[in-house]
């Protein structure tokens, strides 16, 4: 399978690099600006259709793990749809990783309004995360799954191992949630390579 990873330089998408070609997958790393640790990495902007459209042509699915700057959380909707129209101009699957911000949380309600894994200083990119969602419902011809995190997502271990969830956040019996980002890339991987059934799903252990 021929994948595009946009954001290859970032905790994830650097992670989903590694973790596909451990399977053996071709591999087209996509980063903002060249950096000497990512040599075969092309640039482009996640912005910019046109650009995106030529990458991804003849890719079989494209890895959305672009995340932006602080303070430019409000250009996250901009860039989906970007990224979203040029995945639909090459006719390829994109699989977005966005946030746990639109699950529902264990108590009802959503985690975006829950500040026990929402805190304050985080909310601006959990506001985004959800709106992302929203843009992805409505974008008329792309072919998309959007993977929200459990509410921490931070480099550990690679298990193996994780649940699979719907639109609620999957928690442990102490009420935390939580991956390293390593599994996260196994599943996204494991959703390239055999496609679920749902276009919003979780992961967790």
């Amino acid at each position: 399978m021929k994948i595009a990873v946009v954001g290859a330089a970032g905790m994830v998408g650097s992670r989903v690099l590694t973790e596909a070609a451990r399977r053996g997958h071709d591999l087209v790393a996509i980063v903002r600006t060249r950096r000497p640790d990512l040599p075969d990495a092309v640039e482009g902007d996640a912005g910019d259709p046109h650009r995106m459209a030529t990458l991804f042509a003849g890719t079989d699915a494209v890895v959305a793990a672009a995340r932006p700057a602080p303070g430019q959380e409000h250009t996250v909707g901009a860039t989906t749809t970007a990224l979203l129209d040029a995945a639909a101009t090459a006719g390829t699957r994109v699989l977005v990783v966005g946030g746990a911000a639109p699950l529902r949380a264990p108590g009802g309600g959503l985690v975006l309004d829950d500040p026990r894994y929402v805190p304050p200083e985080y909310r601006a990119i959990a506001g985004a995360s959800a709106a992302q969602l929203d843009v992805c419902r409505a974008h008329p011809a792309a072919d998309w799954v959007y993977l929200s995190p459990p509410a921490v997502l931070e480099p550990g271990p690679r298990t193996g191992g994780y649940r699979r969830g719907t639109t609620t956040l999957l928690t442990r019996p102490d009420g935390t949630s939580r991956i390293s980002a390593e599994d996260l890339a196994a599943a996204v991987v494991d959703e390239l390579e055999n496609a679920g059934a749902d276009r919003h799903f979780t992961v967790g252990y």
